[in-house]
Formats: structure tokens, sequence, C-alpha cells
């Protein structure tokens, strides 16, 4: 079976075609970064409208990628939340829309899903169960997985999101959008233990997340130090290693409340390299396995979509002519394949 997969929730545009024998056929990726950077964030107004122009030119050259025609494409997948509504809603339409003209079934995915099951994608695949931790600019969860749709949040952000501190705080130091990546650019020339910054909610039971406070610190020790090149790398270093340990920390804690030693990491700051390495290092210590998508399936996708949508057409489900996105759409909520969709 394959399966045309649209991903527009948010800053990019992302079209592919996964085979469920072959694997990934095609894949195509438009960032809207330089379209947004003048504003330092996502404005969703134009976010929208990027969509509409880039989402058939990719599917075009996503066809054309894997040799294939309309008439190949067995089912159809889009993201149907959470994410900005406007950029939902380009994707939904125009993936409904041709659905029914290509008389193909639609299915509608949920994009944390698609990140959770990503490292699919890849050739040495997790099994279930596992641990996993999704970590993006909206998101920070711990998430037991039994099954595709057998989720159980074990913990989550209780304000920002690693992602979104990693952007605050890179605002903070002048540094240009999307601020994330450059900060831990910044954060390999630092020198580790000039600045000490705290590890939010590590001293207290629990798996739930905490970044807000951890900018505030930045933005404290930003206004006191000396503004030069090496104090502000410095600055970066102590700020990502503190959201680094947190993780890890909090992975650590997760696998041991649980019994599990297979972790899967997703969503963008697993692209991460400090990240990475830290809980690699900490899985080979207890014995257990650690799973990442390649980078460039780190951040959103078509092919996770396409990947996720696949699952579930293949066990039967699949969504009605009413076109229906959710912004706000909680992973806990879905449901085994096969199971009515919400």
């Amino acid at each position: 079976m394959r399966v045309l997969g649209i991903e527009t929730s948010c800053d990019e545009t992302g079209i592919a075609i996964y085979d469920t024998e072959k694997g990934l056929l095609a894949h195509q990726l438009y960032s809207q970064v330089k379209l947004h950077a003048d504003y330092g964030g996502v404005v969703p107004e134009l976010a929208s409208r990027d969509h509409v122009r880039k989402t058939l030119p990719l599917i075009s050259a996503a066809l054309t990628q894997a040799q294939l025609s309309a008439n190949d494409i067995d089912g159809i997948a889009y993201t149907a939340g959470p994410g900005l509504v406007g950029a939902l809603l380009v994707g939904a339409c125009i993936g409904r829309s041709l659905a029914l003209g290509w008389q193909v079934p639609a299915i509608a995915v949920h994009h944390m899903e698609g990140h959770l099951l990503a490292p699919m994608l890849e050739d040495e695949a997790p099994e279930f169960p596992f641990i996993a931790l999704l970590v993006s600019g909206g998101h920070t969860q711990l998430v037991r997985v039994d099954g595709i749709g057998d989720y159980q949040l074990l913990g989550e952000s209780v304000d920002d999101a690693a992602g979104e501190a990693f952007d605050k705080t890179a605002k903070l130091m002048g540094l240009d959008y999307p601020g994330g990546p450059r900060l831990a650019a910044l954060a390999e020339q630092g020198q580790a233990g000039r600045f000490q910054f705290p590890r939010p909610m590590t001293d207290r039971p629990g798996l739930d997340f905490s970044f807000s406070g951890l900018k505030t610190f930045a933005a404290n020790t930003i206004a006191a130090a000396d503004d030069n090149e090496q104090t502000r790398a410095d600055i970066a270093r102590a700020f990502q290693d503190a959201v680094v340990d947190t993780l890890v920390i909090k992975c650590r804690r997760a696998l041991k409340e649980t019994g599990l030693k297979r972790l899967v990491v997703a969503g963008g700051v697993s692209a991460n390299k400090a990240l990475r390495s830290e809980l690699q290092s900490f899985a080979e210590k207890i014995g257990g396995q650690v799973f990442f998508p390649r980078p460039e399936f780190c951040t959103d996708n078509g092919a996770m979509i396409a990947f996720a949508g696949a699952q579930r057409l293949a066990a039967g489900e699949h969504v009605g002519k009413q076109i229906k996105t959710y912004p706000r759409w909680p992973l806990e909520q879905l449901q085994v394949p096969g199971e009515n969709a919400p």
C-alpha cells in the first residue's frame, strides 16, 4: 500500500510517499525559515499562505521522485493537529479533496504520533514497548508506548517546552531565528562550568518538566555578564547543559519507574548533538537502547505523517468527507488503529 503524507502544521511543508512493502519512496520538504526570519518567529497567516503555494507543487515533485502517478496512490494521510489552525486547514483541505478526487481513503494523523513513530523509518527500528521523549518547540512529553495508538502520558512540560525555551533564550542573546539550532552551535564553543544553571523540577518526584524559570535565569545571567563572544558562548553552553541534564534525569527516572530499557527520542530538539550524546551514553550504562530519527526527520516532515497514516490505513481506519482539524489534540486521546477515529 502506497500512502501520500502531507504535513502543514506550522512553518514547514512536508510531502512524502511511503510504501508498506518498499519503505519510503519520496520525500520533499520546504522550510519557511527565510519567510519568518524578519519577524523573529512564525507568523501564522504568512505560514498558511505559503502552504497554499507550496503543497501542490511538492506533491507533484514527490510523485515524480517516486516515478508514480495519482493512480498508484492507495491513501492520503494529512496532519490534522495539533498545530496552527490555518496551516492545518491547508493540508487537511488539500489532502481530503485529493482523496475524494482520486477515490482513495484519507486519514487524519496526529502530529506528535508522527514524531513518535519517526524512528521506525530507520533500518534499526525500536520494538514495543518503549518510553518516548517527545521534545520540540511546542511539546516536551514522556510517553509510555505499548503499541501504535496505545499511549500513556507520564509527564509533560507545565509551561515552556524545551525547544521553546531554546528559541526564547536565543532571542535574549540576540541570535537570529530560528534561535534553537543557533544557540546549540554557539554552545559548542562554550566553556563548561563557568556558569551554573539550575536543573528545574529534578529535586522532586514526578516526570513533569518546567523550562520557563530556566529562561528567566538565562535572562538575568545575560544582563549581569560581560557582553563578549566567549561569554555568550559560555552562557549558551550552561543553558544547553541544564536542559540536556534535565531531560536525561527525567528519562532515567521514567525508565526506572516502568522497568523498560528502550528509549525513543523524537521531535526537533532530538537533533541536538549534546542531547544525543548524553542519552546514548546513559543508555549504554544501563544496558538499554536509545533510538533517534535521522536529523532530517527530527523536524516536521511528510515522511512521518505518511508512515503513521499507513499504519492506521492498513488497519482499516479512515475519515469521512467532513474536514476537521484539531489545533489542540492531546496524544492520549488517540486510539489503537482500527478503533473509531476522533
